[in-house]
Formats: structure tokens, C-alpha cells, sequence
């Protein structure tokens, strides 16, 4: 097993690593487009196609948890080999749907197999780097999941617009990104976890590996930095269509512009902690990225209290998803310190809980639909609440800023 790959190893591993990451982002938004068509096919309402995208969601953070634990007994490669072959069945059984039922239970199956892609690629991330190499790579990891969002409606778009297909066509690409992953995972990922490093295969040392991360007030207070700030993230994916859209009235593809450039702001914040990260530390630049997100917060629900123009809206929120970038990169940096043996199931919490606070913060945002006051409140208090945990539970500096305190 390679220890801090360097040169064409490096680029080899970030380029196989960002294709299984990108299996979460593509799987959730790149259907997004066909939404208008699958209510029409399958005579379902748009309540009904929404909840395959909560299933997709729950599915997604279920799966990470389940899988996580898995591989920590058997190790990286198998579980993500099943698992991408299940993908595949998956994504057929969506692309055949009859109807919503079938497509919502099709869904929660896709959402819990790609979940194997997003929480293994951090768990072998672990398993490979330590120190400042552990966090310069995951900033690489953490730009191309800023990036696949974006892309993602675009792709599915695409899709849509050639000729002779339909919402069934989308599926069945992600059954062919699926195929292409089982593939190149096969041929090119060596096992990273040793046997000697294993948790035993039982669901007691399974159950002992989440208990020892739950007492662990640092790492959960990390998770949690994470999951109310991502999670809470969702409000704003959820709002801003409506909020831009109808209470504003820009068109769809200003909308499309301002999206994207958010995406842009991710990819800034992740940079920021892969090149400042070993000099300023990443608890300093996680504590700075929470404050300013609850600053940047706090002005958007000013904005929405007093229905203020566009632009502070705008400019706040592409802050906030500045902040999002830090967060993203510099928790996972922190909370998997000394997570070696557990790293599976490490990851899968942290990529699990913003998932499963995704999916109960997106309804609440259309509770009013004439105001952006929902959005305003689910950003803010989520924000409070990730720093309220960053304060309270994850303690004193680690080793970030004893390694500060040296150069």
C-alpha cells in the first residue's frame, strides 16, 4: 500500500478517488432537469417526484453509515465493488419505474449504493495520506464535489436534449458511469486497509467502533460543524430557485449564472485550506469560515425580515458558500485525526448527518412561499448551531497549530 503518493501515483489515485466521489453529487442533481417529464409520465405529482430525491437523500446517508462500518472489517476495495455493481441494478430499476413507488424505492437503493463511492474514497484518503498531505488532498478531492453539482443539471440537460430519449435515458447513464466505476476500481485500486488494521466482522466491533466515535467529543464536535453547516447548506439549494425566480424574477439562466458562480466560491474556500492550511492551521481558518458563515447568514435573513433587494442576497450567500469550502475541507482534516483503524466508519457519520439534516431542512424552506424568511432562518440557525458546537465540543487546538507554532 502506497503511504503519501507522489507524482503520476498522486494524480492517478485524486483522478480514481474523484470519480467515486462524484458518484453522490451526479446521482442526486443530474435528474433535477427531468422532473417536469417524470410527473407527466408517470402521472405523479411534484410533491411525489420530490420524494425520490428525499429517498435518494436518506438513502445516500444510510448507505455511508452501513458501508462505512462494513469496510472497516472488510476492507476498502470488496464493499466497493459490490456496491457498484448493486449501483448499476439500481439505476436500471429507476430507468424501468412503472411509477413513483417503484422509482422512490429505486432511488433510496441508488442513494444507498453510491453512498459506498462518497464515504470510501475519504475512508482510503485516510488510509493514504497523513498530516498536511491528508489535507492538501482532500481540498483537490473537495473541488471536484464543488464542481459536480454544477455540471450535473447541465449533464442531465444534455441528456434530455439529445434525440430519441427521455427522463429514463438519465438512469440509464448513471447504470453506464456505474459500470465504468466497477471497471476502473477493479483494474486500478489496490486494497488500502491491511488486514492487522481491521476491526473484527462482527456487529459488536462494529457497534464498539460507532460507540468509540460518539464518546469522542472532538471528533463528533467536528461532525456535527459539518453536518449543521452542509446540511443547513440544503436551504439555500432548496430556496434559492423559488426565492430567485418568483419573488425576485430573474430568469432561468441568470439563475443558472449565479448557481454556478456559488459552486466557484466552494472551489475558492477548499483551495484556501489546501494552500494555507500547514502555515495558518486549519482550526484557525475552520473557526474564521464558521463565524463569517453565521455573519454572512445573518445579513440574508436581515435581507429577507425586510425584503431587500437582490444583491444582499447574492453577495452574502456566495460568502457563505465561500465558508462551505473551508468547512467541508478543513472538519474532515480535523474530526479524522487518529481515526486510522475506524476510518470507514469515521467518514461515513461525517458524510452521513449533513445528508439526513439536508433532507429535513429542504421542506421546510417552502413552508411560505411568498417570503425568503424560511431560507433566512434554517441558514442562520444552522450556522449558530455548527458554531455553537466548534466552541463547545472540539477543544483545544490539535496538532494544526502546534505544527503553526514550529514553522
Amino acid at each position: 500500500m502506497l503511504r503519501n503518493p507522489t507524482g503520476r501515483d498522486r494524480l492517478g489515485l485524486a483522478l480514481l478517488l474523484a470519480m467515486l466521489t462524484v458518484l453522490g453529487p451526479l446521482n442526486i442533481d443530474m435528474y433535477l432537469p427531468a422532473f417536469p417529464e417524470i410527473s407527466a409520465d408517470l402521472g405523479a405529482s411534484a410533491s411525489q417526484v420530490q420524494a425520490s430525491l428525499t429517498s435518494c437523500l436518506i438513502g445516500l446517508a444510510v448507505g455511508q453509515v452501513v458501508i462505512g462500518s462494513v469496510s472497516d472489517a472488510r476492507g476498502r476495495r470488496g464493499p466497493l465493488l459490490v456496491c457498484g455493481v448493486l449501483f448499476v441494478l439500481a439505476s436500471a430499476l429507476c430507468a424501468l419505474a412503472p411509477g413513483t413507488l417503484v422509482l422512490i424505492l429505486g432511488r433510496f437503493l441508488q442513494g444507498f449504493t453510491a453512498g459506498a463511492g462518497v464515504v470510501l474514497s475519504r475512508a482510503v484518503v485516510r488510509d493514504v495520506f497523513d498530516g498536511a498531505a491528508l489535507t492538501r488532498f482532500f481540498a483537490l478531492i473537495m473541488v471536484v464535489v464543488a464542481v459536480a453539482p454544477m455540471v450535473a443539471p447541465i449533464l442531465g440537460g444534455g441528456v434530455l436534449w439529445l434525440p430519441f430519449t427521455d427522463w429514463r435515458s438519465v438512469f440509464w447513464s448513471l447504470a453506464l458511469l456505474g459500470v465504468v466505476i466497477v471497471l476502473v476500481v477493479a483494474a486500478r485500486l489496490p486494497e488500502t486497509l491491511p488486514a492487522e488494521r481491521r476491526i473484527p466482522a462482527t456487529l459488536g466491533g462494529s457497534l464498539r467502533a460507532m460507540g468509540a466515535l460518539l464518546r469522542d467529543r472532538r471528533y463528533l464536535g467536528y461532525t456535527l460543524v459539518v453536518g449543521l453547516l452542509h446540511g443547513g447548506s440544503f436551504a439555500y439549494v432548496a430556496g434559492t430557485p423559488f426565492v430567485y425566480q418568483d419573488l425576485y424574477g430573474v430568469s432561468p439562466q441568470v439563475f443558472g449564472l449565479l448557481f454556478g458562480v456559488n459552486g466557484v466560491a466552494i472551489i475558492l474556500g477548499s483551495a484556501a485550506v489546501g494552500r494555507l492550511g500547514e502555515s495558518v492551521g486549519e482550526r484557525p481558518l475552520l473557526r474564521l469560515a464558521v463565524v463569517t458563515a453565521l455573519a454572512a447568514t445573518t445579513v440574508v435573513l436581515g435581507t429577507a425580515l425586510l425584503q431587500g433587494p437582490l444583491i444582499l442576497l447574492v453577495v452574502p450567500i456566495f460568502v457563505y458558500m465561500t465558508c462551505m469550502g473551508v468547512i467541508l475541507t478543513g472538519s474532515f482534516a480535523l474530526a479524522m485525526e487518529g481515526q486510522e483503524s475506524r476510518a470507514g466508519s469515521a467518514g461515513s457519520l461525517l458524510g452521513a448527518l449533513p445528508m439526513l439534516i439536508g433532507a429535513v431542512v429542504a421542506p421546510l424552506v417552502g413552508v411560505d412561499e411568498t417570503t425568503a424568511v424560511p431560507m433566512g432562518i434554517l441558514l442562520c440557525a444552522t450556522s449558530a448551531l455548527g458554531l455553537l458546537a466548534l466552541v463547545t465540543m472540539t477543544g483545544a487546538p490539535g496538532r494544526e497549530t502546534e505544527r503553526t507554532s514550529k514553522t
